[in-house]
């Protein structure tokens, strides 16, 4: 994108000045190289975003932003209910709840390198990654109805899991308002044996270690140690987030006409917050919510299983889960004033700074850890919330590196066996049942995330505690 088409508010912050139907501006956070590189469409998704009724300050784009459905991905706003404020299911997106889990393992990577080949393949083998991929879990109706309602408390409650984790999970692992009879029988059946599974894309389990320290009192805090190995999620909801986006946006289309709603691209379909539509959205996507943070917690519990047969005192205790795909309800204060707000994410990660009444009591000091996912050959980081997030982008942070090419021009300019050998050569292990969606994944087919976190920091959005760098990626 041309920076002549923005006002330079500082040095890493864009503003896109209300013209037309836009009711507020638009800001992109990123340094000059970010913005350059990014598609046109973000500056266009951004000022479509800010022309929504009851939309809060501003749009927003996080450093990683990169062109979506609707909203850009990495696009944050926030709507006032009273103010005729709207929800968009493109503004959540199709993967509902879609976030990232880290867990600490307690050993080094001087104990994982021995049988780093063995655990490869005992992960590969005990969770189901791919498109479509099943897992032995399989629910009938009154169980799957008890999963949407109770999310990760559920899957701790059938046994998969642990009562511990859930002060470090988002909403203590439960999301209230879920609503399952919002949900349809399509969207149930496609989750029916897709519990306990990775899914395809961008999804994957890592095996990392902590190859730098950036903060030693907030990696003190969390738990992170120089040469310390953790094991990170990245997945979400699967079919029946899928499913429920596509359902709800065709509603949406139609209510927006409706109500008199003028929506400068139809992905961008909406209705009232106040309305039934608005409502049944609301519903089914606090139980799509449940169903991502049920599945993170599955496949922790598996990882655990995988992790205790080869370190029988491992415990791989939780750091955090947070998920980058939602809307939710939050108090903020705008002029002064707190408000109740429902927020927009996606592609975006919550971002609580020092002192917020959510976190743990132990992490309260500190701030949220901010998990942002790069590439399976670059690496990682964890990232704490700033208080100063708050009035930039309602306590929200990038999620990862943002893609900076499409997954067909990846295809075309990298071999995934190829990839797969390259990265073995560097020590990083990559098991995929799909050597096309390693290639569509190519680390070079991504942004430099070290970029998009430092313009993350400069920006005030988060500070950088620790990088982690890959030894095993499980693919779908």
């Amino acid at each position: 994108m041309d920076p002549g088409r923005f006002t330079r508010l500082d040095e890493t912050s864009w503003q896109i000045d209300p013209t037309g139907a836009m009711r507020v501006p638009a800001i992109i956070y990123a340094d000059e190289p970010l913005l350059r590189a990014m598609d046109d469409k973000v500056f266009e998704q951004a000022a479509h975003v800010a022309t929504l009724p009851g939309i809060v300050k501003a749009s927003y784009a996080m450093p990683d932003a990169h062109w979506g459905y609707g909203f850009p991905i990495g696009g944050v706003a926030a709507f006032d209910a009273e103010k005729g404020g709207v929800v968009s299911a493109g503004g959540v997106g199709f993967d509902i709840s879609c976030g990232v889990r880290t867990m600490l393992t307690g050993l080094s990577v001087k104990d994982i390198l021995p049988f780093q080949h063995s655990i490869a393949e005992s992960l590969y083998r005990q969770i189901p990654a791919g498109l479509g991929s099943e897992g032995a879990i399989a629910l009938e109706a009154a169980e799957m109805d008890a999963m949407l309602r109770g999310g990760a408390a559920w899957a701790i409650a059938s046994g998969w899991g642990e009562e511990r984790d859930l002060e470090r999970v988002e909403e203590n692992g439960t999301m209230a308002g879920a609503r399952p009879d919002c949900v349809s029988d399509r969207a149930k059946e496609r989750q029916r044996r897709e519990m306990g599974t990775l899914g395809s894309g961008n999804h994957y389990l890592e095996v990392q270690v902590v190859a730098e320290i950036l903060d030693a009192d907030a990696a003190k805090a969390f738990g992170l140690t120089l040469d310390g190995v953790v094991v990170t999620i990245h997945c979400g909801s699967r079919g029946l987030g899928h499913q429920i986006g596509t359902e709800y946006l065709k509603d949406m289309a139609v209510a927006a006409q409706e109500t008199g709603i003028v929506l400068p691209d139809r992905e961008l379909a909406c209705a009232p917050i106040k309305s039934d539509i608005g409502e049944r959205y609301f519903g089914a996507m606090r139980a799509a919510v449940n169903c991502a943070l049920a599945n993170r917690e599955i496949l922790g519990h598996f990882a655990r299983r995988v992790f205790g047969h080869f370190f029988p005192d491992a415990k791989l205790d939780l750091l955090f889960d947070v998920s980058h795909n939602t809307c939710k309800l939050e108090t903020h204060t705008v002029d002064g004033k707190k408000c109740q707000l429902y927020v927009h994410r996606k592609g975006a990660t919550r971002a609580f700074g020092p002192g917020h009444p959510q976190l743990p009591e132990a992490l309260r000091a500190t701030g949220q850890p901010v998990l942002i996912g790069g590439s399976m050959g670059t690496g990682s980081y964890v990232l704490a919330g700033l208080s100063s997030s708050e009035a930039k982008s309602f306590a929200s942070a990038c999620h990862g590196a943002g893609r900076a090419m499409s997954r067909h021009a990846a295809l075309k300019q990298w071999s995934g066996r190829k990839v797969v050998d390259d990265l073995a050569a560097s020590g990083i292990i990559i098991r995929s049942q799909s050597t096309r969606g390693v290639a569509e994944e190519a680390p070079g087919a991504y942004k430099d995330v070290g970029a998009v976190v430092m313009a993350s920091e400069r920006a005030g959005l988060a500070k950088r505690v620790a990088r982690m760098r890959p030894l095993i990626c499980i693919k779908g």
